[in-house]
């Protein structure tokens, strides 16, 4: 079955969010920020006042290293948007929520249904999931404009606060919903059905590395 499209705001509404389903491939329209450790840090743990206005402005938080350079004449360039793992940055999810009103975070591979249940199902949030790897060029082509970038001299270019003006960024694939159910683990689950099948009258590996072991569930990811 062809996965539905949507064109969803940067600052959905509760309606939009709702109507998401697993598997959803999303395109973004409006401002969103990057925040990844650096900013989770500074604005959580040392509580400098965070310089844009959320959710008001943004209600998108995509966890990315930026490609991208300021020039001389202070302007910004950016060409490619790298996401990274979210499961990094965990900890600091339910309160950067409940504080900023993020309702659409993006990052790479996910995270699991009890993070889903106790950090954005509270919080009326639901997680993207960039859609393979190699993408940030990709992504790029949906940067209408760099706003601002916020904490630079302080965090550097990679973990600075950037302010992103996108139009039809994506594709990005919606990984939660408010149901707290996980695609990964919801697609995994059929797989792993199987794997016993595809394995059926092979024998057991006569070299192994150190810690590995034959049951061939435990390879599915």
């Amino acid at each position: 079955m062809t996965p539905r499209q949507v064109r969803l705001s940067t600052t959905p509404g509760p309606a939009e969010i709702a109507a998401l389903s697993l598997g959803d491939i999303v395109y973004l329209d409006g401002l969103l920020y990057t925040a990844r450790e650096g900013v989770y840090r500074r604005a959580l743990e040392e509580r400098s006042p965070i310089p844009i206005e959320l959710p008001g402005d943004s209600a998108t938080n995509f966890h990315c290293s930026p490609a991208a350079t300021i020039r001389k004449d202070g302007s910004y360039e950016m060409g490619a948007v790298t996401a990274t793992a979210s499961f990094r940055f965990a900890k600091w999810l339910p309160e950067w929520m409940a504080r900023t009103g993020a309702k659409l975070v993006i990052g790479k591979g996910g995270m699991t249904s009890k993070d889903y249940n106790e950090y954005f199902v509270p919080n009326g949030a639901v997680y993207l999931s960039t859609v393979g790897y190699g993408t940030g060029a990709l992504l790029g082509r949906g940067i209408e404009n760099v706003e601002a970038v916020h904490w630079q001299e302080e965090l550097g270019l990679a973990q600075a606060l950037w302010v992103i003006r996108c139009r039809g960024m994506g594709p990005f694939i919606v990984a939660s919903n408010l149901d707290g159910e996980c695609l990964f683990e919801r697609e995994n689950a059929k797989i792993a059905e199987n794997v016993a099948r595809v394995y059926a009258g092979t024998k057991p590996a006569v070299l192994k590395r150190f810690g590995e072991i034959d049951d061939r569930a435990d390879e599915v990811i």
